[in-house]
């Protein structure tokens, strides 16, 4: 069965991958992209002198352009069924991990990378099923799926093993899923945070690198509501896990609630980050980008609690070959 699921894990990443590589496509030549629409952008008209002259510049696409193209519109399809079966084959190297190992799949490095990654694979499929027109930023989301789990099997392989005996406890599972559950979310709303920087920052004139993306993404209100949301429901379950089920288990397992370990710090560091997002988000005199910057440093934190801290430092949280949750 862990062969079965390396096996599944490797063939989920490659179809990952040609997910993102059609959602390119659409990305590049849709409906919603400069090349899809200028096929349809109307011929210029002689006008008299002092008649009213269009304000649209010459690059800009017309309302009329916005119609789905065809094929644009076919490559988006496969590009969201792909993404689709790779959740399933992802799904799968989980059922398969945790049978071999007779557990919750959750004991190591690999493990929680493998199971957050779902989580964000699967809340980024039910968005897009509820907001098919957001479906542009699936070239980003399936990028960043591609690269956490080709980091977590090139840096973070561990082999199916035992939990060690501090693990043995009803509160594994609770502590444990509902970090996961919010590092999934917060995954996700990561890339429309970025997006809605780009899209804003394109809106007001800016056409250098990586501006100039923003032309073929959503508009940037709406980007801007779903960080927002996706934010606001993952901030409690990772309250309840960070800072009650986690001191909770630990007064348990060790004796105390709060011991300064490097990852305990840095949950917390996470946790404040996020919360003055909220706070920012929430107050009419913060700009809507400042906010969203203050989620992006939230989502560093989590990158350095994740690589950082499992890598580089010690602690009670330091389990198996690569390191702990």
């Amino acid at each position: 069965m862990a062969e079965l699921s390396n096996q599944l894990m490797a063939v989920a990443v490659l179809t990952y991958l040609a997910a993102m590589v059609c959602y390119a496509a659409e990305y590049a030549f849709g409906s919603s992209s400069r090349v899809g629409r200028a096929a349809v952008r109307p011929a210029r008209e002689l006008v008299g002198a002092g008649a009213p002259v269009s304000d649209v510049p010459d690059d800009q696409p017309v309302a009329e352009a916005a119609k789905p193209g065809k094929s644009g519109e076919i490559v988006g399809r496969i590009a969201v069924g792909l993404n689709i079966v790779a959740l399933l084959l992802h799904l799968g190297a989980l059922i398969t991990r945790g049978i071999a190992a007779d557990r919750m799949p959750w004991g190591n490095m690999y493990e929680y990378i493998l199971s957050a990654t779902f989580v964000g694979s699967a809340v980024w499929v039910v968005v897009l099923l509820r907001r098919p027109a957001i479906r542009h930023i699936g070239l980003f989301v399936t990028l960043a799926l591609v690269l956490l789990l080709g980091a977590d099997g090139m840096i973070a392989y561990t082999p199916v093993g035992p939990l060690v005996p501090a693990l043995h406890s009803y509160w594994f599972v609770i502590h444990v899923s509902t970090i996961i559950l919010a590092t999934g979310i917060f995954l996700i709303g990561a890339v429309p945070a970025t997006m809605f920087l780009i899209r804003d920052g394109y809106d007001r004139g800016k056409r250098r690198f990586p501006y100039s993306l923003g032309r073929n993404i959503p508009d940037a209100a709406v980007l801007e509501r779903l960080t927002f949301r996706l934010h606001a429901f993952a901030f409690p379950l990772f309250t309840f896990g960070a800072l009650i089920a986690g001191p909770i288990w630990a007064e348990a397992s060790w004796g105390r609630y709060w011991g300064w370990d490097p990852k305990e710090v840095w949950a917390f560091i996470s946790w404040i980050v996020y919360a003055g997002y909220l706070h920012a988000r929430a107050t009419p005199s913060v700009k809507r980008t400042v906010a969203t910057w203050i989620a992006l440093l939230g989502f560093a934190t989590m990158l350095m609690n994740l690589f950082g801290v499992n890598l580089f430092f010690g602690g009670f949280h330091s389990y198996a070959n690569a390191g702990g949750m």
